[in-house]
């Protein structure tokens, strides 16, 4: 596959968050020479307090939004950039970056603790227990879902301490659609393990309960095309936090690093 020649990055936020969790890294980008863009997820374009407010029912486009219209929605806007970029994704974004992947809008791909593909499943129990209010399987989709705050503490601020996993609560939780996480079960989430693809970079966290080191391991393997890099880091302590913690430049060092070697070749 050809080397990593773009200087575009646009970093791509998962579920349950606001897209304001990206500035520390787009900084550090822009720093070291890169256009960055941090795009909001339709129907997310405001402050998480003021995303709160319209929970369960106000806002009826997050009510109703489903994968498929959040990825083409990322596309359209990809295809118009000036060069194809390097995406960067985080949770349910690393899945979105793995899609885009295969779609050949992107220059390379980063998935940080990221939602598996489709068929790439862990029967762990944080996994699990993570996911079942998310999922909301008995649950109406007729109203957006809003992580709680012990939700929040165990499935993605589990280690830290309680004042800081209030503060970035307040920071950071925004409602989500629940037609949105249950397609990322579906085909829309599909993707041919064997198709050649450009540069690919998993990293996961051995302490992350909502998305296993395990799981992101196992995502990686499954890619199949030995013409094309795909590679695998884990950062050891690291929860599913891991964009937001005080050590976050461990990730975004390690990959600004991989981005600038795979461009060397």
């Amino acid at each position: 596959m050809k080397n990593i020649q773009s200087k575009t990055v646009v970093f791509i936020t998962g579920a349950f968050v606001s897209h304001n969790g990206w500035n520390n890294w787009k900084s550090y980008f822009e720093e070291n020479g890169y256009t960055c863009y941090t795009p909001p997820w339709l129907f997310k374009d405001a402050a998480p307090v003021a995303l709160r407010k319209k929970h369960p029912n106000e806002n009826k486009g997050l009510v109703n939004l489903r994968l498929a219209d959040l990825i083409d929605h990322l596309e359209n806007m990809i295809r118009e950039l000036p060069e194809k970029p390097i995406l960067i994704g985080h949770s349910t974004g690393g899945l979105i970056v793995q899609v885009l992947l295969q779609r050949g809008v992107a220059a390379a791909g980063i998935a940080i603790h990221s939602v598996p593909a489709q068929g790439v499943l862990s029967f762990k129990y944080s996994f699990l227990k993570s996911l079942w209010g998310p999922l909301g399987l008995f649950s109406s989709t007729n109203k957006t879902f809003l992580m709680n705050l012990k939700q929040w503490q165990y499935a993605f601020t589990n280690g830290m301490s309680e004042a800081d996993q209030l503060e970035t609560y307040d920071q950071n939780v925004v409602p989500e659609s629940r037609k949105l996480i249950r397609d990322c079960l579906s085909k829309v989430a599909s993707i041919d393990f064997r198709k050649p693809h450009p540069p690919l970079l998993f990293i996961a966290g051995s302490t992350d309960h909502i998305m296993p080191a395990s799981l992101n391991y196992s995502n990686y393997k499954r890619y199949k095309d030995k013409s094309s890099i795909t590679d695998y880091k884990e950062f050891e302590g690291k929860n599913h936090y891991v964009l937001g913690l005080p050590g976050w430049k461990d990730e975004a060092g390690y990959s600004l690093n991989w981005i600038q070697e795979k461009g060397r070749g």
